[in-house]
């Protein structure tokens, strides 16, 4: 492991075997989980003759020394049909691929664990969507066994970690640091600013129509005489905490649509707006936000990627998709072909939990052509708007939620990456109180 040792792994059949199944797993649980170095042989000869740790991976025991992981098939596949996943649990943690014989150190393959995981291989099989076209976390073996809430990838690698350690002691990778990643996303960076007249007159009129609305439209005005700033306007408060927390990572996703039912940003021409997108760049990392449409249409992602990289004179290499609209491969295809190298999309509108069983950002494998590619995918584990809107949680409800979760990324030696939206900031129009969880949450995931 490291720069001096590597790590052999043996499956027993064919030269042809080391299929891109079984390298991209060994690749993500080795390389990006456990920071080790590998190497993957079929040569008996060479598995025998290596004096580090080596770990055999197939279907029977080949020679002596090292630890043994029974293979269960999945990973010398190459085709997608539907896997008998045969889930249990042993001591509270949460298993697939279940080995109950053959000498195997382990009770399950957690490479075909993993991988079945990582790919999100059951988003390819028949399933049922929302009224959006996503994935319904009711439909994933994590909600129907109570593991979503857990980075069961990262703790089955740590546990493969042990395995391989029970025959070599001074087997010891590196630790993982914990990080914490703040995402937010802009849907409307301003209230009344920046609409233009259209909309404006619009929203006047609805002030107008509504009752009880007279101090709404009382506020709309006062701002946009300039009397006080856009309730939405939080970004330097968002900002404040970066400055306060040096390990707090923070990365902006900017709506950049044509105005639709779904989609209401800021128009990319207001001079205002392009000049809060040129600070925000200045401070933190910015992506695309791919629109609604794009899901459909995705030849928007390249349109609007072009509108923010022409008013940030820089190349736009990352993105979440609105809605978190993501359906398998053809989304991520779509973003590969944009050059968008890193998406953040990974994870559940109406639950909070680990869609991809990771709180590692680790490579997209499109299984439809059996390749590992070069998208990095960041999965995050809650969004504000699924504690407030879906799970209808009060703050102080809300905060010992956030908390289990970033005790579970300290735990793996994880990421704890969550959505926030500046508008939600604002403390006002349902939002009351929620700035203290806000605050909170950084000050526990940021100690």
């Amino acid at each position: 492991y490291g720069a001096h040792r590597d790590l052999h792994s043996f499956p027993t059949r064919r030269s042809s075997d080391l299929t891109n199944r079984l390298g991209y797993t060994f690749n993500v649980l080795f390389r990006y989980i456990l920071h080790i170095e590998f190497s993957l042989t079929t040569d008996a000869a060479t598995y025998a003759g290596h004096a580090g740790p080596k770990l055999c991976y197939g279907f029977d025991r080949v020679g002596e020394g090292g630890a043994f992981i029974k293979a269960t098939g999945l990973l010398f596949e190459t085709n997608i049909t539907e896997q008998e996943l045969r889930p249990f649990k042993q001591e509270g943690e949460a298993f697939l691929f279940p080995t109950y014989d053959g000498g195997s150190d382990m009770l399950f393959d957690p490479f075909a664990a993993s991988f079945y995981m990582l790919t999100r291989y059951e988003e390819y099989l028949p399933h049922r969507t929302d009224e959006h076209g996503r994935f319904l976390a009711q439909e994933s073996v994590a909600w129907r066994e109570q593991f979503l809430h857990l980075a069961v990838v990262d703790r089955w690698t740590l546990a493969v970690r042990d395995t391989i350690k029970g025959y070599y002691p001074d087997f010891c990778p590196e630790a993982r640091k914990y990080e914490i990643v703040e995402t937010v996303d802009i849907d409307a960076a301003y209230c009344y600013k920046n609409k233009g007249l259209g909309r404006t007159l619009m929203g006047v009129g609805r002030d107008l129509l509504k009752d009880g609305n007279r101090e709404t439209l009382r506020e709309r005005l006062r701002v946009l005489r300039g009397k006080e700033p856009d309730p939405f306007d939080t970004f330097d408060y968002i900002l404040s905490f970066k400055k306060q927390h040096r390990d707090l990572h923070i990365v902006f996703f900017v709506l950049l649509g044509d105005y639709g039912v779904y989609d209401k940003p800021i128009s990319y021409h207001s001079n205002e707006f392009q000049e809060l997108l040129k600070h925000l760049c200045d401070h933190a990392k910015v992506g695309i936000h791919p629109s609604y449409n794009s899901l459909t249409e995705p030849h928007l992602i390249d349109v609007e990627a072009k509108r923010l990289s022409e008013i940030l004179h820089r190349r736009i290499v990352r993105s979440r998709f609105h809605f978190l609209r993501l359906q398998f491969p053809h989304s991520y295809g779509a973003l590969l072909r944009a050059g968008v190298m890193h998406d953040y999309t990974m994870g559940f509108a109406d639950t909070p939990g680990y869609r991809a069983g990771t709180a590692t950002p680790y490579p997209f494998y499109d299984l439809s052509r059996d390749e590992e590619t070069q998208l990095l995918i960041h999965p995050f584990v809650l969004m504000d708007t699924t504690l407030q809107k879906y799970m209808s949680l009060k703050p102080e409800d809300a905060l010992e939620v956030i908390k289990g979760h970033i005790d579970q990324a300290r735990a793996v030696g994880g990421t704890f990456n969550f959505i926030w939206h500046n508008q939600n900031l604002c403390d006002l129009y349902g939002w009351a109180g929620w700035r203290d969880v806000y605050e909170a949450m950084i000050d526990y995931g940021t100690k």
